[in-house]
């Protein structure tokens, strides 16, 4: 095969797990939220609405009204973190995550509400995700 076609090829594949790493993930995310914080089923009588009461403090997702742009925050850091491991600078994980750690603390230090939780998981599961495809173009590139 001709090397320059070989690259143009490796640089597509790259191209499109960076856009599936990044766009994916959302619905990815999304799910996990959604496994983390089940919706409670309706109450019917007045114990299990006390109970109900002291349990209803905002969840994970009632936090997403706190952390305002989180799904364009995701899809920016997986792409840096797709990037970053690709290119081999793995430290640029950190770099990335501590940029998001600082933006976000003030709004995670004024809430009670379940914000820490959802920028915790929501964290994880974007990076993970990130990796993954990370690792499946790295792969895929080393069969060549």
């Amino acid at each position: 095969m001709n090397p320059a076609l070989a690259i143009g090829l490796k640089a597509l594949l790259v191209a499109v797990i960076g856009i599936v790493a990044t766009l994916a993930g959302s619905p990815v995310v999304t799910a996990v939220f959604g496994r983390a914080d089940p919706p409670r089923p309706p109450t019917t009588t007045s114990a299990q609405a006390a109970v109900a009461d002291q349990a209803d403090a905002p969840g994970i997702r009632a936090a997403a009204a706190t952390l305002r742009g989180g799904r364009w925050i995701g899809m920016l850091e997986r792409l840096a973190v797709f990037a970053t491991i690709l290119a081999g600078f793995g430290e640029g994980i950190a770099v990335v995550l501590a940029i998001k750690a600082l933006a976000r603390y003030p709004e995670l230090k004024a809430t009670s509400s379940g914000a820490a939780e959802r920028f915790i998981i929501g964290t994880f599961t974007s990076v993970l995700f990130a990796a993954a495809c990370a690792g499946l173009a790295w792969w895929l590139i080393g069969l060549w």
